[in-house]
């Protein structure tokens, strides 16, 4: 693993370093802690999108054909990381980027590709996954979702939760069963759904952080055509794996930047409310400090992993649990450093930050259950990774 960038990627950092200070939109900053409809910072989000990709950079990695750059993977880390340094709007259609037009790219047929593709870079169409199920728990193979194969189409019955972007999102990469007469990974397909199709229904879900950023899909009689398949039928855990390999793999590559952000503000805090002459608050600070860059160190073994086979692997899961129980850690700190400030949402007149830290404490919660709960990564990891046998 080579951490030192090349002179060509130094090039490629220096350009799009360029790019980030004279595009960034001046009131980000202001738009992103005002109160604001989901909705409309989501439009605002998407017109943002549309920009980077009228100047080529949506997509970085993504073949040329398919109105990418063609850049290599480390550029695209660069572009990431970059884009975080430069407190960038994010991009809408986030899993559209990271994993669903990856697994297109992947499984997909020339004329699936020739169709999404681009409108994912744009986004013009805005992707969710169908994944998640009440009774299936963190075991994906275990989802009872059905689609039964009627002439040329799939007609769908089931209930999906825990769902990103399902409010917005106008189509949706979904795992089915398609034999339930078989064991239960080989009886799925993934289904590429219109979500204004007849008979899907989205409710959002309330989370204790306020928001209802997850969704509930409900799919009654949906009817799919069979050219939607990506992949091939009843192979759909392969093809749902590499979904989740993208996700686990290559979506943290801006997490260090900005928890290395975070990490300065909350030093910031800790002098002005003279918290940083307290030994033992120094103290979490520096291992705060050392685990962003061991987080750092992670990421660009995954990349490296990427680089040399072509997808990613088992040890995304590393960086999995890592991130997501760090910024648990993380968050508990900024509480005790912050005392009843950290009680304080936006809103609140004395609210350090208008109130990103009380947020972003009720967010992390679901850090260690959304893209697979720690328990499932660490079996993962002892299977996979170390060779140990199966957890029944």
């Amino acid at each position: 693993m080579d951490l030192n960038l090349t002179s060509e990627e130094l090039r490629f950092r220096d350009e799009i370093r360029a790019w980030f200070a004279a595009n960034v939109p001046a009131d980000w900053v202001r738009r992103r802690n005002a109160e604001e409809s989901m909705e409309g910072r989501f439009a605002y989000l998407r017109a943002w999108q549309r920009k980077l990709f009228d100047a080529g950079w949506a997509g970085v990695s993504w073949p040329k054909e398919f109105g990418g750059r063609g850049a290599s993977l480390m550029e695209q880390v660069i572009f990431t990381e970059e884009m975080a340094r430069a407190e960038a709007p994010p991009l809408a259609n986030v899993l559209g980027l990271g994993l669903v037009g990856p697994t297109i790219i992947a499984f997909g047929t020339e004329a699936q590709k020739k169709r999404y593709l681009r409108k994912i870079l744009s986004a013009e169409e805005i992707w969710c996954q169908g994944f998640s199920e009440p009774n299936a728990g963190s075991d994906l193979a275990a989802l009872s979702t059905e689609a039964k194969r009627d002439g040329d189409r799939f007609i769908v019955n089931g209930h999906k939760c825990w769902n990103s972007y399902g409010w917005a999102a106008d189509w949706c990469e979904l795992v089915v069963r398609t034999d339930p007469n078989v064991p239960k990974h080989k009886g799925l397909t993934v289904l590429l759904v219109d979500m204004k199709s007849p008979g899907i229904e989205v409710r959002g879900l309330k989370q204790m952080s306020g928001e209802s950023e997850f969704s509930e899909l409900f799919f009654r009689d949906v009817s799919v055509p069979a050219e939607n398949v990506l992949g091939k039928v009843n192979d759909g855990w392969n093809v749902a794996i590499g979904t989740l390999m993208h996700e686990r793999g290559t979506l943290g590559a801006a997490l260090q930047v900005n928890y290395r952000r975070n990490f300065s503000r909350l030093v910031e805090i800790a002098r002005e409310l003279r918290r940083n002459c307290d030994p033992i608050v120094r103290q979490k600070l520096a291992q705060c400090f050392v685990e962003i860059e061991v987080m750092r160190c992670n990421q660009m073994r995954a990349f490296s992993r990427i680089n040399e086979t072509g997808v990613p692997g088992p040890e995304g899961s590393i960086q999995k649990i890592f991130w997501s129980e760090f910024n648990q850690r993380f968050q508990q700190v900024a509480m005790e450093i912050l005392g009843p400030y950290g009680q304080l949402a936006h809103g609140c007149l004395d609210a350090y930050d208008e109130g990103q830290w009380a947020y972003g404490y009720l967010r992390s919660r679901g850090n260690t259950i959304e893209a697979g709960t720690s328990e499932i990564q660490r079996n993962i990891l002892g299977h996979f990774v170390l060779g140990l046998p199966k957890s029944y």
